[in-house]
């Protein structure tokens, strides 16, 4: 069969039709066609006639999870949009560096392991780059003054701290997602301002963007001296004190025997949660400790936080010092599991009455830890039990 000739066809949509190949000078004919849709089809490869379509202005192949070969695209210089997600290809198409009108890249759940050096760097055009699983520069990205919207992985904190330093003096994208680390799956952020940090050694200072909304430490080994507040390694790229900070999440850090120092403590958050740091023994960690009983109490106010889960953390004795609250009016989620040197719990809560409608949950393992810890509130222990799930697992 001859390749069909429609010249003055300029759009193509066959999303989720079978197409299980394309001849190969299916598009010898279609000069004229900008966008072709081929999304949801058990493709394998395109044929290499796609390479001339010049006026060609979107190539959509999303979820095509056979596709595995997609032809040179150097000629396509005015192409806009390059959709590949959950695709099977395994490096960049060819001359994806000459694509300099490019807006949207979206690599999501694709093999790509990589994005060359040299290529994003020339895509001056760049709104929107979705390639989570995938290594980019981060100096590169930097160098994109109209993005808008990046999730990616970052070869390490210095390729972060390149990349933060591209934005000195204007403002960073409205939404970004940074990757670091090794993990074969990304952790989800659920906010769109967020960076995690895996399968990394913390040890010098890392800058992170001053708006940050989410943070996830996970897999991590922390490399200064163990009586040090892990936080206190983090640092804005200017003066502030991470009061967009929402949702932290610390999960089986290495060597960290403390997390916040009191002057670090994010006074915005809405959740920490804190597991299987085994060496962790306290979370906000005072430079003092009085013996002085008649001192008045010190408050660490977080007034936004709704949930607080502390998991699997063996040597945890203590949220805060002694002479020290936390005071948590918005508390609605506490969990607590297989912390058993823990016996305080210094929280001021919303006021519970004997009869109130509150829908605060709470999670505790084992049973015998509820009974034995300690509440500063003399009331708060039998107010909030029934409030109280026992887990077995």
């Amino acid at each position: 069969m001859s390749p069909p000739k429609c010249p003055m066809l300029t759009t193509l949509l066959l999303p989720g039709c079978g197409i299980k190949s394309i001849p190969e000078g299916f598009f010898n004919h279609m000069d004229g066609l900008k966008m072709l849709k081929l999304s949801l089809n058990p493709i394998k490869s395109l044929p290499n006639s796609i390479s001339n379509l010049k006026n060609l202005t979107a190539l959509l192949l999303a979820c095509c999870d056979h596709l595995e070969y997609v032809p040179s695209l150097s000629k396509l210089r005015v192409l806009k949009e390059l959709d590949l997600r959950a695709t099977k290809i395994r490096e960049v198409p060819h001359g994806m560096q000459n694509l300099l009108s490019l807006k949207y890249v979206d690599l999501k759940l694709s093999i790509v392991l990589e994005i060359p050096n040299g290529i994003l760097s020339k895509l001056s055009c760049l709104q929107i780059l979705n390639v989570s699983e995938t290594l980019v520069s981060g100096k590169e990205v930097g160098k994109l003054k109209k993005l808008e919207m990046v999730e990616g992985r970052f070869y390490d904190f210095q390729d972060l701290s390149m990349y933060l330093q591209g934005f000195h003096g204007r403002e960073e994208p409205p939404k970004y997602i940074i990757h670091m680390g090794k993990r074969p799956f990304p952790v989800a952020i659920l906010t769109t301002k967020g960076i995690e940090l895996g399968d990394s050694n913390i040890s010098n200072q890392i800058m992170l963007p001053r708006d940050i909304e989410e943070l996830y430490a996970g897999n991590c080994t922390f490399c200064c001296h163990v009586n040090y507040p892990l936080f206190s390694r983090f640092v804005l790229t200017s003066l502030g004190t991470f009061s967009s900070l929402t949702y932290l999440e610390i999960r089986d850090v290495k060597n960290m025997k403390k997390l916040f120092s009191p002057n670090c403590v994010p006074l915005n958050l809405q959740v920490l949660k804190i597991s299987l740091c085994v060496q962790l023994e306290e979370i906000i960690a005072l430079d003092f400790e009085s013996d002085e009983r008649g001192m008045p109490t010190l408050e660490f106010s977080l007034l936004k936080l709704k949930k607080l889960v502390l998991e699997w953390l063996p040597e945890l004795k203590s949220i805060c010092n002694v002479d020290a609250m936390v005071v948590c009016k918005s508390l609605n989620w506490i969990g607590v599991r297989d912390c058993p040197k823990l016996k305080r719990m210094p929280l001021k809560l919303p006021q519970v009455p004997p009869f109130s409608p509150l829908k605060l949950r709470i999670y505790v393992k084992p049973k015998e830890w509820w009974e034995s810890a300690e509440w500063d509130d003399p009331d708060a222990k039998s107010l909030l039990k029934r409030f109280v799930n026992f887990v077995i697992w």
